[in-house]
């Protein structure tokens, strides 16, 4: 995935950092990069593009062409293009693993550099963290809703924002535990399970329904049949004539999929006429603008289905389009610092999360990071000097953190709602809530 975009940043950011330059307030800083609560709908988030970011600050420079169009406009010092000239990142970086369960209000990382380094960098760090981690956390939920047996697929790429959204959308959604994309070029570079059956289109193409079925299946080793086309029962029945085909072959029909329609009461006749015929072994596949909620009432209305294609509802997370994630700073050389702004106020000084498993419960304690509390600290140290200390985790590793702890999430926080109640187990330390009360007494 793209990881170098000197210039993915706000202009504010080069602007107030040339004035630091000028000023001599480049001394280190920490920001931290959190999602501010509440997010409706959501009981969980998890923690995505943390790897991206860190390829990102490994690999920033500013080149010829990007320092030139810098020039053009006219609005900074040629001290400061002569220092982006040389920039390199040479900060610390302390975050969560990729896919680790997070709560908004948690930082998911922290940056300590240079307070220009660290300036400049916020603008990409919030795009890919904010997006990666809106999406995983989508994803989650639509696993949670069909469950971990059933097969769920990225269908997203014809309506996501831009064919880079779409492969960031792939990447978080197979971290989150989908099974795979029907995006070719997500399983070229990332090396994704790509997935695929046939449109509309191609059925349309043929004299008749059932050539159309027997041209594809002929010419695919493990076909799945789009029955929904003019009438899906008599389209369920001519896919069971292939079947009965491909059987006499030694093949077999992989299965069928329905993108219309009463989808419960279609996938349940449907089931029928595989089954009474004695071919329990077709798959039924739904699609057609699927998310969680559909999914939940989907299954409660009694439809039958061994996978799920979730697009337009996934890629751009329909119900909650944006995160909102931002990048404060919390502490420079004159110590720990607070903002005060109504609604917008943020936590102090550099900061962990332990987190506590219970049989039926999570709890996290939010405090500084020179205190001692029960539980895993979540956040570690991923960079230093401006290098990684250890190579990217695989993504497979990752992805089976993540089915894991959705494995043993509490009941309270898999609640599927357009709003829950928005109780996150976060408790702030004694020593956080100490630092606020003096830094509150200080300033004003």
């Amino acid at each position: 995935m793209p990881t170098s975009h000197p210039l993915t940043v706000d202009l504010y950011e080069l602007t107030m950092a040339d004035s630091y330059l000028r000023r001599g307030r480049n001394e280190p800083a920490v920001f931290d990069l959190f999602v501010r609560p509440p997010v409706p709908g959501r009981r969980f988030l998890v923690a995505a593009g943390v790897e991206v970011a860190l390829d990102y600050l490994e690999r920033l420079r500013f080149g010829e062409e990007d320092l030139a169009y810098l020039r053009s406009l006219g609005v900074f010092s040629e001290a400061f293009l002569d220092y982006l000239a040389g920039f390199r990142f040479t900060g610390e970086v302390w975050a969560v693993r990729e896919g680790e369960l997070v709560f908004p209000g948690e930082p998911i990382l922290y940056v300590r550099a240079p307070r220009i380094e660290a300036q400049i960098v916020e603008t990409y760090l919030l795009n890919v963290v904010n997006f990666h981690t809106l999406i995983a956390s989508k994803a989650a939920r639509v696993r949670l809703a069909a469950g971990f047996d059933a097969s769920v697929v990225d269908f997203s790429p014809r309506r996501d924002h831009g064919p880079e959204a779409a492969l960031g959308v792939a990447y978080a959604s197979y971290l989150a535990g989908l099974d795979g994309t029907s995006n070719v070029e997500a399983g070229r570079l990332l090396g994704l399970p790509v997935v695929g059956t046939m449109a509309h289109a191609y059925v349309m193409s043929f004299p008749s329904e059932l050539e159309a079925f027997r041209a594809f299946a002929a010419d695919h080793p493990a076909p799945v049949l789009l029955i929904d086309t003019y009438d899906t029962l008599e389209g369920a029945r001519r896919a069971l004539e292939v079947a009965r085909e491909l059987r006499a072959e030694g093949r077999t029909l992989a299965g069928v999929r329905i993108d219309s329609g009463d989808l419960p009461t279609l996938t349940r006749r449907v089931r029928r006429i595989f089954d009474e015929a004695g071919f329990p072994e077709v798959k039924i596949l739904i699609s057609g603008d699927l998310d969680e909620y559909r999914v939940q009432a989907f299954l409660a209305a009694g439809g039958v289905a061994d996978g799920y294609g979730v697009g337009t509802r996934l890629g751009t997370s329909y119900d909650l389009p944006a995160l909102g994630g931002v990048y404060k700073l919390v502490e420079d050389a004159a110590g720990p610092q607070l903002k005060k702004s109504p609604g917008k106020r943020t936590w102090p000084g550099r900061k962990q999360v332990w987190r506590r498993w219970g049989e039926d419960a999570v709890r996290d304690v939010l405090g500084l990071a020179d205190e001692e509390a029960a539980g895993e600290p979540l956040l570690a140290p991923r960079m230093r000097e401006g290098r990684r200390l250890a190579a990217p985790e695989p993504l497979a590793a990752a992805r089976e953190r993540v089915r894991g702890w959705l494995a043993r999430l509490p009941e309270d926080l898999r609640v599927i709602a357009a709003d829950p109640k928005p109780d996150y187990p976060v408790e702030v330390s004694s020593g956080l809530a100490a630092l606020v009360r003096r830094l509150e007494r200080a300033r004003h």
